[in-house]
């Protein structure tokens, strides 16, 4: 963009750069291009193909996953580990019912046949990355955890499905809690003899959608032609991280493509870095795009 400020070549089409501003720090809002796009200062633009450029390793990523943050609330029973009838491990309840949960997922969400078009590394996966509990001693069977993770959701399955399958698997496990496995012979999840039933509680974050490239489009071709004049070769791929706003985008009727310059190896590494020479044929796809789009 400074250079295009410098040269003022005579152009047929306008180029706009907009900042995302807050990726990093999402807590900070109204500002960056998602204000711009809730206030509809980016609307003139839907004329022209929209590059995002948040992605890496010098290809076109023409696919990326939706994300839905979920917490298992797990309620048991405390007790001594010398006792373990009269308690209700909150632990194991937790294990059994995130395996129930996990099998109902991939059942109702197996891999799409889009994924391979668009070659996906992977399908849609739900797992844990967390796991609390409040303490205690090594001899106390705990009465109650939370199970932290993620959804990543390719773009061919709806985000407001998923979440509603989920707490529909949480609820029959709820009702359910003499099917479910147990660990042992006296492993057991209610209480008869003090009415007392163990329970879960699904919770989610604010979860966001994948995006699903128009491979048809103009432009997607020009980010093609201008990737394999530039770099030498031209290779696009999708994965199930996750982007902000570019759905949201996509369906106020943006075409929206995405590529970047850094290195995927050295993603939210502690040492983070890029290489300049894939800055500088980053620059040449940009202007083999503007020269593409002058045609």
């Amino acid at each position: 963009m400074k250079r295009l400020a410098e040269t003022k070549p005579k152009l047929e089409s306008t180029v706009v750069a907009v900042f995302i501003a807050n990726e990093e720090n999402s807590a900070i809002t109204g500002v960056g291009v998602d204000a711009l796009v809730k206030d509809g200062l980016l609307d003139k633009l839907k004329g022209g193909p929209l590059f995002w450029i948040d992605t890496a390793d010098k290809q076109p990523c023409i696919g990326t996953g939706g994300m839905i943050p979920w917490k298992l609330q797990v309620t048991g029973k405390l007790f001594h580990s010398g006792l373990p009838h009269k308690a209700i491990n909150a632990l194991e309840l937790g294990m059994e019912a995130l395996k129930e949960i996990q099998l109902r997922f991939y059942k109702d969400f197996p891999p799409h046949p889009d994924e391979q078009v668009y070659g996906f590394a992977t399908p849609s996966t739900m797992k844990p990355t967390q796991w609390n509990y409040p303490g205690g001693g090594i001899n106390q069977i705990p009465g109650e955890c939370t199970i932290s993770g993620d959804v990543r959701l390719t773009p061919f399955y709806n985000v407001k499905d998923v979440m509603s399958k989920l707490q529909e698997y949480v609820d029959y496990i709820n009702e359910n809690l003499n099917k479910l496995d147990t660990r042992g012979p006296v492993s057991k999840y209610i209480l008869h003899d003090e009415n007392l039933r163990g329970s879960l509680t699904l919770t989610f974050d604010e979860a966001m959608s994948g995006v699903a490239c128009d491979l048809n489009s103009r432009g997607f071709h020009v980010l093609c032609k201008a990737t394999e004049e530039a770099v030498g070769h031209v290779k696009p791929y999708s994965i199930t991280g996750s982007l902000p706003l570019i759905r949201e985008l996509q369906d106020e009727g943006f075409d929206v493509q995405t590529a970047g310059y850094g290195l995927m190896a050295t993603y939210h590494a502690k040492n983070e870095y890029c290489l300049l020479s894939d800055m500088c044929q980053g620059y040449h796809v940009f202007t083999g795009i503007i020269a593409q789009l002058e045609d």
